[in-house]
């Protein structure tokens, strides 16, 4: 039985399958690993595409979207023989030697429960992507920012982040997971259907005691973008809702109230910002949000009793202020200002 299973979620996604499987196939170690496409249902032509051009990669089809989250839990409870599940967008490239590093951190340490590569651009080589860069992070008030990205400022990189560290979460453009642990804590949250449920799974892991690492001998290269773009009214819902809903559900009853109320505040400032510019969508994009949330949260009424947000000294800042008023624009510069 080979030990890793590397999975890339498809939905009509045959153009990327084209352009970025090749480099997967060729550069993922056929003795060691596995390369597994899960289709969610497509409806283009992407079950015949892999039948005809890529024959050794094998196929899970499900008859309908499931959504990034569910269609992955799906997909994963049916390779639950591999120890180790890579999660891999249909939008990244693969080098050769991209793998190994991976799965040797992941046997070095037992107590490693995810880790991610060095993810760069694709239309840019030298430069990170945002999905992710160099790994991530979170500040007091739920805002995710990473080595190498912070909001839109990507950096070029220059082997400034080329030491493996420790991080808050890892990118579900390319997270490599143990197996067990993944479905030991009900995997990716359905209810998020796509974006910031990586973090989630993330703050799991960190709660139940393993560690989550960066491993810049790895590196990929991911387009990014490959389902919404930044502006599109639909990815602002998602992502004000379900940082909510990361917040509400990681964080001790007790600590809920001032950091929801400060989200709330922080929320309806950039709710301004768009009605400023007329941009009306997006501003009632985050008031649905903020609607559904309130649903949505009843549902989850188990909390943990640790705070990370508090304990872990890389959730301490407020990477609003650190960015906006101190103009500290990289995590160097974060770093290095405490």
């Amino acid at each position: 039985m080979k030990r890793t299973a590397v999975i890339i979620l498809n939905w009509n996604g045959a153009d990327l399958l084209r352009r970025f499987l090749p480099s997967v196939v060729a550069n993922t170690p056929d003795d060691t690993a596995d390369v597994i496409v899960a289709d969610n249902g497509s409806t283009d032509c992407s079950l015949q595409l892999l039948a005809s051009d890529f024959p050794s990669v094998k196929v899970i089809s499900f008859p309908e979207n499931l959504g990034f989250a569910e269609g992955y839990n799906r997909a994963i409870a049916q390779c639950s023989d591999y120890e180790f599940t890579v999660l891999l967008n249909s939008d990244v490239e693969t080098p050769a030697g991209w793998l190994p590093p991976l799965v040797d951190a992941m046997t070095a340490t037992p107590q490693l429960g995810a880790c991610q590569p060095k993810i760069l651009s694709c239309d840019n080589l030298n430069r990170f992507e945002y999905a992710g860069a160099a790994g991530g992070f979170i500040d007091r008030n739920g805002y995710p920012y990473c080595r190498g990205r912070i909001f839109d400022t990507c950096e070029t990189d220059n082997g400034q982040y080329d030491t493996p560290t420790d991080i808050f979460w890892a990118t579900g453009a390319a997270l490599m997971v143990r197996t067990d642990l993944y479905l030991s804590l009900g995997g990716l949250d359905k209810d998020f259907f796509a974006h910031m449920e990586e973090i989630d799974l993330c703050w799991r892991i960190l709660l139940s005691g393993n560690r989550i690492m960066a491993i810049p001998a790895s590196t990929v290269y991911h387009l990014g973008g490959g389902s919404l773009p930044a502006s599109n009214p639909r990815k602002t819902y998602l992502n004000f809702r379900n940082n909510l809903l990361l917040l509400h559900k990681n964080i001790p009853q007790k600590d809920l109230r001032p950091t929801l109320l400060r989200r709330r505040l922080l929320d309806t400032i950039a709710w301004a910002k768009f009605m400023a510019t007329f941009d009306f969508a997006n501003a009632n994009a985050i008031l649905r949000a903020h609607r559904d949330f309130r649903t949505m949260r009843r549902a989850y009424t188990s909390h943990p009793d640790v705070n990370l947000l508090r304990t872990l000294p890389s959730c301490r800042r407020n990477i609003l202020v650190d960015y906006f008023v101190r103009r500290r624009h990289t995590f160097n510069a974060l770093q290095n200002n405490r």
